[in-house]
């Protein structure tokens, strides 16, 4: 991968028609990947901006509204396409990354296991995600604390039960949209553990 201000367009044409087409498979990728864009420039730690979190909650809030009744619906509705591309875009266009600290480690993996394994780059966002965040638990437990309050509105119990009902709201979310969160659902065992690290060293 690779990005520079000189690939940015000078503007783009956003037709949500355009996605009317798309199997529904693409839709749920194209949605846990821009759920995934977000949390990477999000999820990290606190820096006191306050627009750039807020705008960040917005998007997510958005996907997980959206994202499933884009798929349950029996035939595009404009709106719904919308407000998906418009949250795709501002995921990536680095309005929310903007003088934040961001963690593109989630990325970095489910790349290797796409080339690896030829698994789709968003369920293997799907797979890695959740459990980042449980491992990283400490390093991140600020705004995980923050994240479960705002966008998956947990605010019961004690800390450590909320950041593990956030996860877990995660992971039941990209489940919903048909992606399993399991390596285990793409045919891959821990056997293959050590080759995708020594790929990531390399």
């Amino acid at each position: 991968g690779f990005g520079n201000p000189l690939l940015y367009p000078r503007f783009a044409v956003l037709d949500p028609v355009k996605t009317y087409t798309l199997p529904p498979r693409q839709i749920a990728n194209g949605v846990v990947d821009a759920f995934v864009h977000t949390t990477e420039q999000y999820l990290t730690y606190p820096v006191n901006a306050l627009v750039q979190d807020r705008f960040a909650e917005g998007i997510l809030q958005t996907l997980v509204e959206v994202g499933p009744r884009i798929l349950a619906a029996p035939e595009p509705v404009y709106a719904d396409r919308a407000n998906m591309m418009w949250t795709a875009t501002l995921a990536l266009n680095g309005l929310i990354g903007a003088g934040v600290p961001q963690d593109w480690s989630t990325h970095v993996i489910g790349h290797e296991l796409t080339a690896m394994f030829g698994i789709d780059h968003a369920r293997t966002l799907a797979v890695v995600l959740p459990a980042m965040l449980q491992v990283r638990r400490e390093a991140k437990r600020a705004k995980l604390l923050q994240y479960a309050e705002r966008v998956w509105g947990l605010r019961e119990g004690d800390c450590d039960a909320r950041i593990d009902a956030a996860i877990q709201r995660t992971r039941d979310f990209f489940e919903r949209l048909g992606l399993p969160t399991r390596l285990s659902a793409h045919g891959v065992t821990a056997a293959a553990i050590p080759a995708v690290v020594d790929q990531l060293k390399a």
